[in-house]
């Protein structure tokens, strides 16, 4: 091995991509709700969003198809280095740790004993009245009969503190995560993975899939649409990762396969939408098949709130 060779390795072990992201202006902040030990979300400005994995060796960028190393992360964020001025900025990195929270670490070690099978099993569904029924039909305006198209798909449970659980299945079905969210709390399963919340409009075959970027704008859509029953509503809990594009692939890969089978992007009306619906669009584009986009009415950000302006004014 060369010494250039080996310096590059070195630097590989010795840089966090964390560190990197806290330290290297503009400084990224690291979104401790949506965050586990295992995937770290930092945030830059409006609608930047970057994901630390292999325990900070790695990162990808939800919204777009970049990923790497901690070499091609500077380049992304300096894409006017060299790989020589990278290697000379690197070395002022190597051994410094990112700023973890406590309570993150912790987390992680509490929500690593039940597996989300485990966690997912030991709640139940909403059921009129309950915490969870209250703050979806109160605070986010969605219909009862919503509310009962999730529970018969085994989509929704009832989580602590009145918060309500999302699930992601693969495309065998699967749970592999949970979306979370309450009044004043959002996360998602620590030790599960982001693929996608389905909630199907009908029972029969889904030539629509409609792609939200949280469970409840797909319900708050599905709510709006009276429920299409060509329509599959789905949500990415935000950006994309390895396991959501699979899962999308999947059904692009029946959608391409029959006339009538289109994608719809339903973003949020924002920049971080417009990057998540063009993603949508090339992979639509890749699998050969049909697209189109739907924003929410009058300028309101997300279908919530669309819902939500739909509701009589009391």
């Amino acid at each position: 091995m060369s010494e250039q060779d080996a310096e590059i390795e070195w630097l590989k072990a010795g840089v966090s991509c964390a560190a990197l992201l806290e330290r290297l202006p503009p400084v990224w902040q690291l979104d401790r709700t949506e965050s586990t030990r295992h995937s770290l979300k930092y945030r830059c400005g409006t609608g930047k969003i970057l994901i630390v994995n292999h325990d900070g060796r790695g990162w990808w960028d939800p919204l777009s198809d970049r990923k790497g190393d901690i070499f091609t992360l500077v380049q992304h964020l300096d894409p006017g280095l060299s790989f020589g001025e990278a290697r000379r900025m690197l070395r002022d990195f190597v051994g410094i740790v990112p700023s973890f929270p406590a309570a993150l670490r912790a987390r992680g070690r509490r929500a690593s004993c039940l597996s989300v099978f485990h966690r997912w099993d030991r709640c139940q569904p909403p059921s009129r009245g309950s915490p969870a029924w209250l703050y979806l039909t109160g605070q986010r305006g969605l219909p009862e009969s919503i509310l009962a198209a999730a529970r018969l798909a085994d989509a929704i449970r009832e989580g602590p503190h009145g918060s309500a659980w999302f699930a992601h299945r693969d495309g065998a079905g699967l749970l592999t995560g949970i979306e979370m969210r309450g009044s004043d709390y959002r996360n998602f399963s620590a030790g599960g993975g982001k693929t996608l919340f389905r909630l199907p409009g009908g029972s029969g075959h889904l030539t629509r899939v409609a792609v939200c970027e949280a469970a409840v704008d797909a319900m708050s859509l599905a709510a709006i649409e009276c429920s299409r029953r060509d329509t599959l509503y789905a949500a990415t809990a935000g950006g994309m990762g390895p396991a959501t594009i699979t899962a999308l692939q999947e059904l692009l890969r029946d959608l391409a396969a029959d006339p009538a089978g289109i994608l719809i992007a339903a973003t949020d009306a924002d920049t971080a939408g417009r990057r998540h619906a063009a993603r949508l669009e090339g992979l639509a584009t890749e699998a050969g098949g049909r697209f189109d986009t739907i924003l929410p009415p009058d300028r309101l950000n997300d279908w919530n709130d669309a819902l939500r302006a739909l509701m009589p004014v009391p």
